[in-house]
């Protein structure tokens, strides 16, 4: 990892070139632009109009840039008390990020190439693919490539559901390959010591089937896609490694190494290309049926999860104690030590909340819980994510076969008694039961 001083050195002199302050200038428009100090943010909102706005941010210290998702008509208009419907109304339209993490470049270039040919796949031909500056690829596709109303609703008024839909469908389309080119690469344990996560954390069930998940060591980004989601900017710096997140053809991606993103290698190219109207019309009506099916899907496991129990005694939990937790959320109670903060606070949500908590109780759970993480998240950011959930309908936080999200963020380690329940809802509801009857369950248990 890169001394942030080091970073610090290395801006000062690369963002004084002005082709870089150009790029910059001509990716902040309409959107907002937010330097980074280091570890932390400037405020919010921002942006910028000239090429010395770029100098006087780096001569208080800024290391990198980040530019927001969405097209503003006002970006200064914005405001965190400012309602959804709101926001709407000064909102133009969304440009669709799919950000691809990963600890190995290699296996993120394979996934940024998959990515490419699924595009391409379905006519879409104007994408940007930039270099994250890590070890990650970022894939952009203009706005101006959707329609401008589907289903008699707006695309501008489609964020952040379109792009969260778009590339969860993405996804689902490369995970076969991808799982095929990384074991042809590599063994799963030597994949588990190099990641450090339990060896069947790597795996998933399917149809009855122990299969590795390409997705527990590698993420394109779905969930955590939302309102005023920012990116790193083309040829911006990263801290970590003082590279510069260049922008590179996709027939050239297979060449790539990182010594094209030394900054002084470094030669801007536009990365939102200017695209053709409705030219990921089709793209877009695919990953809407595609997820209008999974909706279906979800709905009848979450069914049968619920049926499972229906006709069994009520359990009212009056004391809400690590005991009845099952292993993955004590494991994320104890704080996260890497990746993966935000996925584990989307499940402390909706875990949280199917518990009937008061909502005071939640939040103090949550903030004494990201105290305890390797890095904590804004406060701000924690508190907009309790927001935004009181708002939304009750639903049972993810299934554990379905969803990948404990694995990935190496908190999956089963006991005996996850293997028989699909939630952690209904782990805990077990859980409960044997404690306030222990007789009565013992009988049940012999039973089954």
């Amino acid at each position: 990892m890169f001394d942030i001083e080091k970073t610090r050195r290395i801006a000062r002199t690369y963002y004084t070139r002005k082709d870089i302050q150009e790029a910059l200038v001509k990716q902040a428009k309409n959107r907002e632009f937010i330097p980074r100090y280091g570890d932390g943010f400037g405020k919010r909102p921002d942006s910028v109009e000239y090429s010395g706005d770029i100098l006087s941010y780096v001569e208080k210290g800024a290391t990198s840039f980040h530019v927001s998702e969405e097209i503003w008509s006002n970006v200064m208009e914005i405001g965190t008390n400012l309602k959804p419907e709101q926001l709407a109304k000064i909102r133009e339209g969304w440009d669709l990020l799919l950000d691809i993490d990963c600890k190995f470049l290699e296996y993120s270039k394979i996934a940024a190439f998959l990515l490419c040919e699924a595009l391409f796949f379905h006519g879409v031909r104007n994408f940007g693919l930039k270099f994250s500056g890590g070890s990650g690829f970022h894939i952009g596709l203009s706005y101006k490539a959707f329609p401008e109303q589907v289903n008699e609703i707006q695309m501008k008024n489609f964020f952040p559901d379109g792009p969260r839909i778009i590339a969860a469908y993405l996804k689902s389309m490369i995970e076969n390959p991808l799982r095929e080119h990384i074991l042809d690469m590599s063994d799963p344990k030597d994949i588990a010591l190099s990641v450090g996560k339990p060896l069947q954390s790597l795996f998933k069930e399917k149809d009855g089937k122990k299969i590795f998940d390409p997705f527990s060591v590698l993420e394109i980004d779905t969930i955590l896609i939302s309102s005023r989601h920012l990116y790193r900017a083309a040829y911006s710096l990263n801290e970590k490694s003082g590279l510069a997140s260049v922008v590179i053809k996709p027939e050239h991606l297979k060449q790539f190494h990182l010594g094209w993103a030394k900054p002084d290698r470094a030669l801007p190219l536009q990365f939102l290309k200017t695209a053709e109207k409705n030219e990921a019309k089709e793209l877009f009506v695919q990953a809407l049926d595609w997820n209008s099916r999974q909706k279906t899907r979800a709905i009848r496991e979450e069914q049968e999860v619920k049926q499972r129990f229906q006709n069994r005694e009520v359990i009212k939990i009056t004391k809400v104690s690590d005991e009845i937790f099952p292993p993955c959320i004590k494991n994320i109670l104890q704080g996260m030590k890497h990746d993966g903060r935000k996925r584990a606070l989307f499940i402390l949500l909706g875990y949280f909340r199917n518990l009937s908590l008061e909502w005071n109780d939640i939040e103090n759970r949550i903030l004494e819980w990201n105290k305890k993480s390797y890095q904590p998240l804004r406060e701000n950011y924690v508190k907009t994510q309790i927001s935004w959930f009181k708002r939304q309908e009750k639903r049972l936080p993810p299934n554990c076969a379905l969803q990948a999200y404990y694995q990935d963020i190496g908190v999956c380690m089963p006991d005996a008694l996850c293997r028989k329940v699909k939630n952690p809802i209904n782990y805990t509801m077990a859980r409960a039961r044997s404690l306030q009857n222990p007789r009565k369950f013992r009988r049940k248990k012999r039973e089954d």
